[in-house]
């Protein structure tokens, strides 16, 4: 069965139902129909998570919400959970800041402003927080003093574009891509011409010492380790469009090649492209890309997606066990339980 036979099935108590007389997916209520607020709960199961494939099926839980925690950045991207401190950190890259979203009251508050036009933040394996700075055109570590410590800003002598988004790895080592996005205009940064290649890099957590291990990608945007460490993906939201996988070797990345082309689940023929990544312990992709979040197997297969109003650029796993799947999308935080758990550690 195609993935457009698929999408005329409706999903009845995690079961694929015939759709009786039902049309596409598309035809469902749209977003505007829904009360993001929560004053008028959805019918279980949430009509928004929806299986292209019987393998998403473990992952929907039935008697959970896609929730809106809130809503009023101009692009929010980068979330980032801190296990410690039970709050969720992204960034809201106009506005020049991060915010906070604290679990146990639900409650936002400003984390950083200004965040020098922050985009990706991760957490090292030591709690500190990590984040790509449109502004400085360099990664940051701030540290448990208050200070911060600059990873990279330069390659070669020339200075990085804007690191977008950045991973850490066992050995300490940290990994980021650095696309133009944030020198291109005055919205997310600082206008400036390009310096360095349009490049995916690595840090040695030790030495410091900066390697560029791939320019083999048009514009390299999210990227996430498989839960081995032993896969790295980059999307690339250049001209291919695409998720690019490699064989890690050591510091050094192999046998690179495609993973991944998206569309939009109801229509094959319009494109869709991921932002941000986010791998769960089954391997399987978490992916920012319309119409919300796709979610792609191992083999590459897009086998679920969960529907939202707003584009969703990034995405990542937290909560006490790691099955919440947060979504920065546009404007709002979003959240939603899931049947799996995020791999790596932020």
């Amino acid at each position: 069965m195609n993935r457009r036979a698929f999408l005329s099935t409706a999903l009845v108590g995690g079961t694929i139902f015939p759709a009786l007389g039902r049309q596409q997916t598309s035809d469902i209520p749209p977003y505007t129909d829904r009360d993001w607020s929560g004053q008028r709960p959805v019918r279980y199961p949430d009509p928004d998570l929806i299986a292209l494939d019987p393998r998403f099926r473990p992952y929907i839980l039935f008697n959970t919400p896609i929730q809106r925690h809130y809503t009023g950045t101009l692009w929010a991207e980068g979330p980032a959970w801190n296990g410690v401190g039970r709050y969720l950190v992204w960034s809201d890259i106009p506005n020049n800041r991060q915010l906070r979203w604290i679990a146990d009251d639900d409650r936002v508050t400003v984390f950083r402003k200004p965040s020098g036009f922050s985009n990706g933040n991760t957490f090292d394996f030591e709690g500190r927080q990590l984040s790509c700075e449109h502004g400085g055109r360099r990664v940051a570590r701030y540290e448990p003093t208050g200070e911060v410590t600059v990873i990279a800003n330069a390659f070669n002598g020339t200075r990085l574009n804007s690191p977008n988004d950045v991973v850490v790895h066992p050995d300490r080592s940290i990994w980021f891509t650095d696309p133009p996005y944030g020198i291109r205009g005055n919205y997310e940064g600082s206008v400036a011409e390009s310096e360095s290649p349009l490049a995916v890099y690595r840090v040695d957590g030790i030495t410091g010492n900066i390697d560029m291990v791939t320019d083999e990608i048009g514009a390299p945007n999210g990227l996430c380790f498989s839960p081995s460490y032993d896969r790295l993906y980059v999307a690339d939201t250049g001209s291919g469009r695409e998720i690019r996988v490699w064989d890690v070797a050591d510091t050094k990345l192999r046998n690179g090649r495609q993973h991944a082309k998206l569309t939009m689940p109801d229509d094959d023929s319009i494109p869709s492209a991921a932002d941000g990544m986010r791998c769960d312990v089954d391997g399987n992709i978490w992916a920012g890309a319309r119409p919300g979040v796709q979610i792609i197997a191992s083999n590459g297969d897009t086998i679920g997606v969960i529907r939202l109003p707003e584009i969703c650029a990034n995405v990542c796993f937290g909560g006490l066990r790691r099955n919440r799947l947060f979504m920065t999308a546009s404007q709002s935080l979003f959240s939603v339980y899931v049947g799996t758990q995020g791999a790596g550690i932020a």
